[in-house]
């Protein structure tokens, strides 16, 4: 493993990842064609103060400080996944009340289907998902990853 893999899973392992109780925004792009629900998610947080994306705490903002998003990182896009989902599941599991995802189409194999949504169903201090109760939204919208 090279020396900024080792960094980067450093951080995502330890930098803080709270947020707002309410407040944590979730958004999948992986494996879709546009960036859209990123961008409905970023302004959201603009237009929403006490909200906040994984880029907007500790550990994401010292992810992509280093350079983990840039295409010349030396990174594999495996390797930037596996990071990202050790910070998400992390957040994840300390969040707290209602979330808002962005994740229209989101694919079963993005680290939404694959980390948060899995985690966030596993977490009792989690109610809701987009004004509606979580394991009502899951199996609503997502049914076909757990099948």
């Amino acid at each position: 493993m090279n020396n900024f893999l080792n960094k980067a899973i450093e951080i995502a392992s330890s930098y803080d990842v709270s947020t707002p109780v309410n407040g944590l925004v979730l958004y999948s792009v992986s494996f879709l064609p546009s960036k859209e629900n990123r961008e409905k998610a970023f302004q959201f947080v603009k237009e929403h103060k006490a909200t906040m994306t994984i880029e907007n705490t500790a550990c994401g903002s010292k992810l992509l400080e280093i350079g983990l998003n840039e295409k010349n990182n030396g990174l594999t896009e495996d390797e930037i996944s596996l990071v990202w989902e050790i910070a998400s599941k992390r957040m994840i599991e300390k969040a707290s009340g209602e979330i808002t995802a962005f994740v229209d189409g989101a694919d079963a194999r993005s680290i939404f289907c694959k980390v948060e949504l899995i985690n966030i169903l596993k977490n009792p201090l989690i109610t809701a998902i987009n004004n509606e109760e979580k394991h009502t939204f899951a199996s609503k919208y997502f049914k076909p990853v757990f099948e």
